[in-house]
């Protein structure tokens, strides 16, 4: 029998091909920090190590350890920021080690997180040292790690911090439960793992994660560990256990049940991997159960191939895996167990570009850095969710409401008391969600002609100021309005009647005279000791009658709105039970040949494509959709080939969305669809080729170097641009709205012909009385439409807001979104909007080297201006902007002297 077995395994190694994931060479991407540690140095295994000075700048190295403590405990938050470069999911695993390093023998406790995700709380004085892992679907360029302090629990410490590259896709990251969530590893075990020295990691597993035994967990005490080196076929599993992994398992002899426990100490939600591979030459299979309960039947194993499980147990307090015999003997390989958890959303760019401004154009140190609300709040801040609703910014030297302060417009609380303020209320129009305003102990002199708008108000605190003349009607208009402070100023007159009302306390006194009758302040015109208080005294009777009346209201408002949200429900699941329907009926065989039916474009082959690419040769581009090869079709005609690389359902929705919109329109300002490719999963757009690229590559990429758009260039492509979008708006049969307009998707021709490119994420409008769609908050930061982001409520004004960004950049000549320079620079709309409104050209690119005519290019500012005001009822149309961009560049012409300004 031995004999047998021997001869079997010469089979399969003879057989199959090897699979090995060991490399004397780390990944690239491999980031190994010491921290505290003053010089960099190479460990036994072969690893990279510096120091961590470069990623963060607060903390005391402790370098004889190594580790880095944290005595100060403000800000709360001490962070180190990474660049991830072209990771896509990322191992994350710092280490913890207090070692009475300070002779208080007193281990700290403190919480950490990534991004705005708390992750652990970890507690030196239960484990010295402590080690996490963390699985984390990169976001954005840098990693932020932070270490957050606990009050009155010691300062935090750090040793060491590992990042690694894991492979694309794997750990769920295509799972909709796992959206928005982080994995913090539990429990990694290597079943049937014999060496209880040291656990397999780098190099045995080429992604250095840490592979313990599984002998502490309880496996019966009947069951085997088999080691059996072959090779095995582990394709299709993203997760690329190490091979080492998948030689051995534990497999159950003698009983019908091998189990597992793994304690979990807390309720959440899990995330499991189960590895299996078949090792042994008997065929077995089995159920696995979770918590008793069976979560696949009759599971197979197959002969020298390996597999994988994954289950997510919802709410879950205590662990139990169980494989039930079938047939033969149950196995298993390895098991990985992760807590998800969830990452709060992240807080607008604009709030936080607009916060960010004010103090660092004010000289302040406040600590803000990442985002205000989470994972702790900023200094001075308060939020609810992801939304800033209080600023205090008392006893600071501000002396004027910056523009900025009106960007903050979920804000229910400001207090501004004592930041010598002077001169006119102003800049606060747009908080229209403001309920308590502090603006106390300064010296402004005018109320400003905003309080109109700000219509929550509750509490206007304006007491100790140097305000003069009569009070505005506009205060009275405010009907939540229920104290107005207008103590020690300078008022004086007849207060409007519209403040006179039984819920309005109003304190008057230390002013010249203030009263609702002319007649009480005769004769006291200058005597600065008379005090009227003008205040009402609410009567209980008529206040119980009110609230009476507010619950009545309140309940029948609470039953309408419960109503309306059930039959949203119903419309919202048979559209999706719909669109489902849609999707999956593209996904069959046949969907290239269905598109064709409905679509015009030509449909060619996959073959065809590789012989029109030269097998993908000539990379022109690329993005977040995948990469764009140059082409050639078999007529000569050279074609731009965008090859996805979303092959999900929604990246196949993205794919059949932009064909049938580009097979509806043609416009000389739309980029033109010659074909598509549905084939072997492949999904292929083939456009018409633009040599010179994209606006963002001329105005201050990569060619801009070569060409300088003069100003008369800069306004043809706008005008171009809007042509494109105003047909898309206006134009066709149906309205389209882009919403992802940005200058890398406008394209130039060899005669600077402009038109626009990229319809994945547009929308159809599908009646014409239809406002708005509600969807899904898409698009590239710094073009967003603040209140679409918002409200999530899209419409063509989210185009001209993006479309007004772009026109900033060709103003400018610079990105939405720049570190370069100084920090009120970062954003740009919040950066150039007052200087354009002021007619102040200073910020105009250099390049343009005043070679622009001022009225032309006025005209051409406060378009721009308008169309990211950040209320969509105050932008313009984009006929409107089409015909003042035409206006603009009729004056540029018309003031110059040589025409071939434009060649």
């Amino acid at each position: 029998m031995a004999f047998v077995y021997v001869v079997f395994l010469i089979i399969l190694l003879s057989a199959s091909s090897f699979v090995c994931c060991t490399s004397s060479q780390p990944l690239p991407g491999f980031l190994s920090v010491c921290c505290g540690c003053s010089a960099p140095f190479t460990d036994s295994l072969n690893l990279s190590w510096i120091p961590d000075s470069s990623y963060i700048s607060v903390g005391r190295a402790f370098p004889s350890l190594p580790l880095r403590f944290f005595p100060d405990h403000h800000p709360t938050r001490k962070c180190y920021r990474f660049p991830v470069g072209n990771i896509s999911i990322a191992l994350v695993r710092p280490s913890f080690a207090y070692k009475n390093y300070d002779g208080k023998d007193r281990p700290p406790v403190f919480a950490v997180s990534i991004g705005t995700a708390t992750v652990a709380i970890v507690n030196l004085s239960r484990s010295d040292p402590w080690v996490e892992e963390f699985v984390w679907k990169v976001v954005g360029e840098m990693l932020t790690f932070c270490l957050i302090s606990v009050p009155g629990s010691g300062s935090p410490v750090i040793s060491s911090l590992e990042v690694r590259p894991i492979p694309a896709g794997s750990y769920g990251a295509g799972f909709e439960v796992l959206t928005g969530s982080l994995l913090r590893k539990r429990y990694r075990i290597n079943c049937g793992y014999q060496d209880k020295g040291s656990p397999i990691r780098y190099p045995s597993d080429y992604y250095d994660r840490i592979w313990d035994g599984d002998q502490k967990f309880h496996p019966s005490l009947l069951s085997g560990a088999f080691h059996v080196p072959i090779a095995l076929n582990i394709s299709g599993m993203k997760e690329t256990p190490p091979l080492v992994v998948l030689q051995t398992a534990r497999v159950l002899a003698r009983r019908d049940i091998l189990s597992y426990r793994f304690p979990l100490k807390k309720l959440g939600n899990y995330y499991l991997v189960l590895y299996f591979a078949g090792i042994t030459p008997l065929l077995s299979s089995f159920d696995v159960l979770v918590n008793d309960n069976v979560v696949f039947f009759d599971y197979q194993l197959n002969q020298a191939e390996a597999s994988l499980l994954t289950y997510f147990a919802k709410g879950i307090d205590r662990l139990k895996i169980s494989f039930r015999k079938v047939r033969f003997y149950p196995q298993v390989n390895g098991i990985e167990i992760y807590e998800v958890l969830g990452i709060p959303q992240e807080c607008s760019p604009v709030t936080v570009s607009a916060l960010q401004v004010i103090q660092q154009s004010n000289g302040f140190n406040l600590g803000w850095e990442d985002d205000p609300c989470a994972p702790t709040t900023w200094s001075h801040i308060s939020c609810n969710g992801n939304l800033v609703t209080s600023l205090e910014l008392s006893d600071v030297d501000l002396r004027v409401i910056s523009p900025t302060f009106g960007d903050l417009i979920n804000l229910k609380k400001l207090d501004l008391h004592n930041t010598s303020l002077t001169g006119e209320i102003m800049n606060l129009g747009s908080l229209q969600e403001l309920e308590v305003l502090n603006l106390s102990f300064n010296k402004l002199t005018s109320f400003g002609s905003e309080f109109a708008t700000m219509v929550s108000l509750q509490i206007l605190d304006l007491e100790n100021n140097s305000l003069e003349g009569a009070v505005p009607e506009s205060l009275g208009n405010l009907k939540d309005l229920h104290l107005l402070n207008l103590e020690n100023n300078k008022l004086q007159g007849v207060l409007p009647q519209s403040l006179n009302k039984e819920n309005l306390e109003i304190r008057t006194s230390g002013n010249l005279c203030l009263a609702f009758s002319s007649s009480t302040c005769n004769g006291h015109g200058n005597h600065t000791s008379i005090e009227t208080p003008q205040f009402t005294v609410i009567d209980t009777k008529k206040s119980s009658a009110h609230m009476q009346k507010a619950i009545i209201i309140g309940l029948v408002g609470i039953s309408c709105a419960l109503l309306l949200v059930t039959v949203a429900a119903v419309i919202f699941w048979r559209k999706r039970m719909r669109k489902g329907d849609l999707i999956s009926k593209t996904l069959t065989e046949g969907t290239a040949r269905e598109i064709k039916d409905w679509c015009k474009a030509n449909l060619f082959t996959y073959k065809e494509i590789k012989s029109a690419t030269n097998n993908f040769k000539d990379v022109i581009g690329n993005g977040g959709f995948g990469s764009v090869y140059l082409g050639k079709l078999s007529d000569g005609k050279l074609v731009a080939v965008k090859v996805r690389s979303d092959k999900t359902q929604l990246g196949a929705e993205s794919f059949i969305n932009e064909v049938h919109l580009l097979s509806q329109i043609r416009h000389p300002n739309l980029v033109y669809l010659e074909g598509f490719c549905y084939e072997s999963k492949q999904q292929i757009l083939v456009y018409e080729h633009l040599s010179l690229g994209s606006l963002a590559d001329n105005l201050y990429g990569s060619k801009s170097k070569k060409t300088t758009l003069n100003w008369a260039r800069r306004l043809k492509i706008a005008v171009d641009a809007a042509r494109g979008l105003e047909y898309l708006h206006n134009g066709g049969n149906a309205r389209i709205i882009h919403r992802d307009v940005k200058s890398s998707n406008i394209l130039l021709d060899l005669d600077m012909n402009a038109k626009v490119a990229d319809f994945g994420l547009s929308r159809q409008i599908p009646l014409p009385e239809t406002s708005h769609i509600t969807t899904a908050v898409k698009g590239t930061a710094g073009y967003l439409d603040p209140e679409y982001y918002d409200t999530q409520q899209l419409t063509e004004k989210s185009d001209v807001y993006s479309f007004g960004v772009v026109l900033l950049e060709l103003i400018c000549g610079r990105e939405p979104l720049s570190h370069a320079g100084s920090p009120d620079t970062y954003n740009l709309v919040l950066w150039a909007k007052p200087y354009l409104q002021a007619s102040s050209f200073e910020i105009v690119d250099e390049n343009l080297k005043g070679d622009f005519n001022v009225e032309s290019m006025k005209k051409a500012a406060s378009v721009a201006v308008r169309c990211v005001e950040r209320e969509a009822a105050h932008r313009p149309t984009m006929a409107e902007v089409l015909a003042e961009l035409k206006e603009a560049y009729s004056l540029h012409l018309a003031s110059s002297s040589d025409i071939e300004l434009l060649h």
